[in-house]
């Protein structure tokens, strides 16, 4: 193997030059003493991590300056910001300590740089360490959103820097990255970051489909900027028309965008019109900003006709984020739609910067939504609710939903995501009022508590000193403060009930004499099953654990082939592996070593061979494997990274594996015929199921076949697109259908 030949004299002259550019694009936010406190984080960066290299063998201190850089040029951030992304993999990686960052810059950055270190030691092999260490992120960021803001570009400069690391980390960081990182960038208002985020995370997810559509993508640049040219131009000469100053211009969609259309519509990439979209930028001031918004929205509707169901005022009612702009959509020439956003100066720098620009800003304005969000997380984390996947999920619930706008009988705006319900609402105005909810009036109609909230509703909450919260509310409830609330006083109520059964199960145990120590209890609890002690000392105040069970417990302590309850230790996954190995010769390897093993296909994505898949090792059914683009694959990768493991098909005889085939066409006399023709005949199919739906002369068909490999499957859509009267043929999850 060639050896890796180092020029150290051409990394010193490249270390600096980078170091001078993150000193260019911090100028902006510069102040006195600024300069010297940034050179001082560098070199100590510089020194902590002098012998470190990334995975490519670049030196390591190009990640922290390259996550500086991103901070200062693409968030907008200051000093103390680029001093906390120089030196935040140095209290992890390296001998320096907090104190040492505390003595040097003070408590503001070493606050910052424990909320960017990852948790150390270890967890409840059932808890997820990402889950733990975001936990530990979004309570530092109850103090100080920079914590989330920095992480975020040290995320998208680990995404940009991916190509070097091995398939297995690369698809495990890509699902973590659309799972957590790009709804959190989505929510701070950094749409540019959570584009990119996607298309990165994709990159590597659906590498297949990515190379394709930034294929297609680069194939029509030319035609796609004359036509933009050719949309744009009456625009600028208009809006000029009017007094208008403005900037106008043409951006192109995100590749995972314009995927997400064509999964949802089920189109080909061709039937994917709004590859871009127009920006309309005025130079406005505050004043004036919203009418001449309107204005410019009814210049462009004098010229191109809108699509009136198809506009979204941003700008009466911003989203929770900051965001402000107005959208519609207009028919432009050779009949394409095309989507425009018409915004202000001050309005983009919100939208490209998200919170750090909105914090420039925040003096015109009163506490904006984003300032109430924020306020919301911290709440959600004060509440005495502990499991880290329960909280990942509620929070995950609530980055990336819709909102809807409801009002209280007195006529305040209450802002709810989408699917939020009557209970969630009675949360949302305060937690005395949601615990003592026992219905609602929605426009003076009595709805029950599961009613899901409308745009424009008026909200009435009844409540009585009566109620408590019952365990079947977290079912109706989606908001993550409802969620906690409930269970936290769920849990309080269960802490009264367990005291009165402690006193009761003291009693019976001296009765028997049992010593009442805690050794004893957590053995009684074990030999049962029992979770903990509270637990049963709960049951016993219910009345599900008596005095027989404590003399059934005594029997078996006295049988002599009794053994102790041992604590058993979490088996290691190479272990589990091996334990459920089969002789049997089977089409599928998994793990580093390649060693075949039982396992079964999900449901949920239906692999077949030929397949990206990877292995998930269940709780109780053995190896599961899924496609890597399977609609849970990002979940599963993102949550529980440390039961994923690798796996590839072999060779394998002629096995049938089923798929779904979804066909679309000219509703036609033989269209049909022509279809299962070529599935049974051409190419010696089996069809389990076809459904065929016909409606205004097109017919929508799915159909269930028996396939070897996705070379077959592959082969055989696309002799079906070829078949008379087909207008698209693609392959789907039935589990989805």
């Amino acid at each position: 193997m060639k050896e890796l030949v180092i020029d150290l004299e051409a990394e010193k002259t490249e270390i600096i030059k980078r170091y001078r550019a993150l000193l260019r694009a911090c100028k902006p936010t510069m102040q006195k003493g600024d300069k010297r406190e940034i050179r001082k984080a560098f070199d100590m960066a510089l020194e902590s991590h002098k012998d470190m290299r990334r995975k490519s063998g670049e030196p390591y201190i190009y990640h922290p300056i390259a996550v500086a850089q991103i901070c200062a040029e693409e968030i907008g951030l200051g000093t103390t910001s680029i001093v906390c992304a120089l030196l935040h993999d140095t209290v992890e990686d390296t001998h320096m300590t907090l104190e040492d960052i505390e003595r040097e810059f003070g408590k503001k950055v070493a606050s910052i740089i424990d909320g960017l270190t990852k948790i150390a030691g270890v967890f409840d092999h059932t808890s997820s360490i990402q889950a733990e260490n975001f936990r530990k992120m979004l309570l530092t960021l109850a103090d100080d959103v920079r914590v989330i803001l920095i992480k975020l570009a040290d995320r998208l400069h680990n995404m940009r820097t991916m190509e070097h690391m091995p398939r297995d980390k690369q698809l495990k960081i890509s699902s973590e990255t659309i799972y957590l990182y790009a709804p959190l960038a989505h929510r701070l208002g950094l749409y540019a970051i959570k584009s990119e985020l996607e298309d990165l995370a994709m990159k590597y997810t659906e590498t297949a489909t990515y190379k394709f559509i930034a294929q297609k993508l680069a194939e029509r640049k030319t035609e796609r900027s004359k036509y933009i040219k050719e949309f744009i131009d009456p625009i600028k000469t208009a809006l000029t028309e009017q007094g208008l100053v403005a900037d106008v211009v043409g951006r192109p969609k995100s590749i995972h965008s314009i995927w997400n259309k064509m999964r949802s519509k089920g189109v080909p990439f061709e039937e994917v019109y709004d590859l871009f979209a127009i920006r309309v930028i005025l130079d406005s001031t505050p004043e004036v900003e919203k009418a001449d918004c309107w204005k410019a929205y009814s210049v462009i509707t004098d010229l191109y006709l809108p699509n009136p169901d198809r506009l979204k005022d941003w700008i009466s009612s911003p989203k929770s984020n900051g965001y402000e702009s107005l959208h519609t959509t207009v028919m432009g020439p050779k009949g394409r739609w095309v989507e425009i956003q018409i915004r202000t100066q001050r309005m983009n720098e919100i939208a490209e910067k998200g919170f750090a620009a909105h914090w420039k800003y925040k003096e015109s304005s009163n506490e904006s939504g984003l300032d109430q969000w924020i306020q919301k997380v911290r709440e959600t984390l004060n509440s005495t609710e502990s499991n880290a996947l329960d909280f990942l999920d509620d929070f995950k619930m609530n980055l990336f939903s819709d909102e809807v706008f409801a009002f209280t009988p007195k006529g305040s705006l209450i802002k709810l995501p989408n699917g939020a319900t009557a209970l969630d609402f009675a949360f949302e105005i305060h937690t005395d009022v949601g615990s003592r909810c026992i219905g609602a009036k929605v426009n003076h109609k009595l709805v029950p508590l599961s009613y899901k909230i409308q745009n424009g509703d008026q909200v009435e909450i009844l409540t009585s000193a009566k109620q408590n919260p019952k365990e079947d509310w977290l079912n109706i409830v989606i908001t993550a403060k409802a969620k906690s609330k409930i269970k936290s006083q769920l849990k309080e109520e269960k802490r009264k009930v367990a005291e009165d059964g402690k006193e009761v199960l003291e009693r019976k145990m001296k009765s028997l004499k049992i010593p009442f120590n805690h050794d004893m209890l957590h053995k009684i609890a074990n030999h049962y099953r029992i979770q903990s002690i509270q637990d049963l000392y709960y049951q016993v105040a219910v009345g599900k654990f008596d005095q027989n069970n404590l003399k059934e417990y005594l029997e078996s302590e006295r049988t002599p082939e009794n053994k102790p309850v041992e604590k058993i230790e979490p088996q290691s996954l190479e272990n589990y592996v091996k334990s459920i190995k089969k002789k049997v010769d089977d089409t599928l390897v998994i793990g580093d070593d390649l060693t075949k093993i039982d396992y079964k296909l999900a449901p949920c994505c239906n692999p077949i061979p030929g397949d990206d898949v990877f292995g998930f090792v269940t709780v109780s059914d053995g190896i599961k494997i899924h496609r890597t683009n399977c609609p849970n694959a990002v979940k599963l990768m993102s949550k529980f990274g440390y039961r994923i493991v690798k796996a590839r098909w072999t060779n394998q005889q002629e096995i049938a594996f089923l798929a779904g085939i979804r066909i679309r066409g000219i509703d036609d006399v033989g269209v049909i015929n022509n279809i299962t023709k070529v599935i049974s005949s051409d190419f010696k199919v089996n069809i389990r199921s076809i459904t065929v739906d016909s409606n205004d002369g097109v017919f929508e068909g799915s159909i269930m076949v028996y396939v070897n490999d996705t070379d077959h499957l592959n082969n055989l859509i696309k002799q079906l697109s070829e078949a008379k009267g087909v207008l698209s043929v693609y392959r789907f999850d039935h589990m989805q259908s």
